[in-house]
């Protein structure tokens, strides 16, 4: 009998897949094309040739201009950064945001796992990560399956979402320029700023904010506990009290606009994915607006 990520990667498959494929993705084109990262030789010097690829040592050495030549890359390696902590738990029973980040996760692991494009994982819960070597095809992305099913079942560790740490672990471990989707809510410890910038200046790095409706609104029910789901603090408070509505909708407004302009500096497109929409229209505003789009 198929295994649970057996099972989700057919659905996905038959849902989400088979609508995108060819649709937004295909053929794409990164920034990175054409100048290859594997030098290959030296030939003359044309006139139609970039002055900047010229290598001055072997001219010198020849007494005669010579070009470096690189193989060109047209392999892609996709890392995907997960957020596995606790805060992502949030959100109704089969639709909450660890669902649909590993619903995010299956379906681009699964288009750009295609065609000699690697893809990789990084699941960070707060405490440890795991890490699954970048690999290809439909095996890899039960690998990654595997890995958000294991986290997924695993108890939630405490402390809040360390994104500085997710971004340097993706860091570190992607060495050649890479596409890096980051998926997360991005609650969690400040002091991202630079390793973010960092991250961005040497890779294409786009942002995947999983939201659930209990991150932006509390309902109106009376007396209820509230707990923060990362450091298990507790408060009972009055849902209807006006004054702590409108603090509540002041403080998400203030969230939002901080991430956004964090995201803003770097230079890293953020996308909004809500738990309880549609994934085949998110993530075509995703492939629309980054530089991986269909050419």
């Amino acid at each position: 009998m198929a295994g649970a990520p057996d099972r989700l990667l057919l659905r996905l498959e038959w849902q989400v897949v088979r609508r995108l494929d060819g649709r937004v993705l295909g053929a794409y084109r990164t920034p990175y094309r054409g100048s290859g990262l594997d030098f290959a030789g030296l030939r003359g010097y044309v006139e139609t040739d970039d002055a900047r690829r010229i290598d001055w040592n072997a001219t010198a050495r020849l007494n005669e201009p010579q070009v470096r030549q690189f193989t060109e890359d047209r392999e892609l390696t996709l890392w995907l950064v997960l957020d596995r902590t606790a805060s992502m738990t949030v959100g109704a029973p089969g639709r909450g945001k660890h669902d649909v980040l590993a619903e995010l996760a299956l379906v681009l692991a699964r288009l750009f796992g295609r065609g000699g494009n690697r893809v990789g994982a990084v699941l960070h819960d707060g405490a440890t990560t795991r890490v699954v070597p970048p690999g290809t095809g439909r095996g890899q992305v039960l690998r990654i399956g595997h890995e958000l099913a294991r986290t997924a079942t695993a108890p939630p560790k405490a402390g809040t979402t360390d994104v500085a740490a997710m971004l340097g672990t993706a860091a570190r471990l992607a060495r050649r320029r890479s596409l890096i989707i980051v998926i997360s809510d991005f609650i969690g410890t400040a002091g991202w700023d630079r390793p973010l910038l960092r991250l961005a200046h040497r890779h294409e790095v786009v942002a995947l904010r999983v939201v659930d409706a209990a991150d932006d609104a509390l309902p109106e029910v009376g007396l209820v506990l509230v707990e923060d789901a990362e450091t298990g603090e507790q408060l009972l408070v009055d849902s209807g009290d006006p004054l702590l509505r409108a603090r509540l909708r002041d403080a998400v407004a203030e969230r939002e606009a901080d991430l956004a302009g964090r995201m803003r500096r770097a230079g890293v497109p953020l996308h909004r994915i809500d738990t309880d929409r549609d994934l085949l229209p998110a993530l075509a505003g995703v492939a629309a607006s980054t530089r991986w789009r269909r050419t």
